[in-house]
């Protein structure tokens, strides 16, 4: 991809369904932009946490979803194709998807798990790229409030420790060096965008390896956090208010967040109704406690959940 050194660089992080939303958006913005996405890689569950262990590799889904967010193609369509659509009555390959045993067969066909992010993004023509965080196998580790240690992101993101426990801290272990072309787009943006999606086992899992914090700092890049206006109740056990969510994210960050992008779409009876069906529940934003410029928008898809074309627009207005 050749790049006027004029282009805006944009970095999106985080991991999950949330870094795929702000993908979507910031190539809709219409304007010359270099997208990057720098994508946390402690993913255990599912599919892809069955792959890392028979196969002792790195986590595709969360690259893989990034890497379909930036493909020119119609998302929704590609995610079903490559990701959604689950394996049944074929032996060990049920349940894994085609996007992570594309990643997976040709990290070991090719013995370089950059190069299978390079394939794929090749074949669905990519608008940008994806940096893992870092290529070290690791895994998200928590205290809670207690004092209990949980290690594994799926056994975060889907507890089954009393929900009324808060994670206290994370970390990563083994310790994991942040990937040096992740460490450069990261020096290299204008802005960095974090989220939406959980805090700890989607953005906070991002920011741990060692070298992130001082490429942000190094960057000068403007810091956003992008807050949907809800969360999983059977979810990790993080904060329950946008503004606390701020706070403990900016503790394991370089400096202080420049902007928060809030959605503050009033949910009709409808869309009430497929929260609960979804189980998340709204989660507010005391504005007057955030210590930086809070943007507020509605960015709510119709019938439910979060729009990137909606999305798209509050960002406009805020990059260019």
């Amino acid at each position: 991809m050749n790049q006027s050194k004029s282009m805006l660089k944009i970095v999106v992080v985080g991991g999950g369904n949330g870094t795929a939303i702000t993908l979507n958006a910031v190539k809709k913005i219409d304007a010359d932009l270099q997208i990057s996405a720098v994508v946390s890689m402690s993913d255990s569950g599912g599919s892809t946490g069955r792959l890392r262990n028979e196969f002792d590799t790195l986590p595709p889904g969360d690259v893989m979803r990034a890497v379909l967010a930036m493909s020119p193609y119609h998302y929704p369509l590609l995610k079903k194709i490559f990701y959604k659509n689950r394996f049944e009555g074929v032996g060990k390959l049920d349940k894994h998807n085609l996007g992570n045993l594309f990643l997976v067969l040709t990290e070991k066909y090719n013995s370089d798990y950059i190069q299978s992010i390079r394939a794929l993004e090749q074949s669905i023509d990519a608008v940008g790229r994806v940096y893992p965080v870092t290529l070290n196998k690791t895994d998200l580790v928590a205290e809670l409030d207690n004092g209990d240690v949980i290690k594994g992101e799926a056994e975060l993101d889907e507890p089954e420790y009393d929900k009324k426990l808060r994670i206290k801290k994370a970390w990563l272990e083994p310790a994991a060096e942040i990937y040096e072309d992740a460490a450069k787009t990261l020096e290299e943006a204008d802005y960095i965008l974090l989220g939406p999606g959980s805090l700890y086992t989607s953005i906070v899992a991002t920011t741990l390896a060692k070298g992130f914090k001082e490429a942000v700092e190094k960057s000068g890049a403007k810091l956003i956090y992008i807050a949907g206006n809800a969360r999983h109740t059977d979810g990790e056990t993080g904060p329950k208010k946008v503004d606390v969510a701020v706070k403990e994210l900016e503790s394991y960050l370089a400096r202080k967040l420049d902007m928060v992008v809030y959605n503050n779409h009033k949910l009709s009876e409808k869309e009430q109704d497929f929260y609960n069906s979804r189980g998340w529940e709204p989660i507010p934003c005391d504005i007057e406690n955030c210590d930086c410029e809070v943007v507020q928008g509605g960015f709510e898809r119709s019938g439910g959940g979060l729009c990137d074309e909606k999305l798209s627009g509050i960002l406009k207005n805020i990059i260019l």
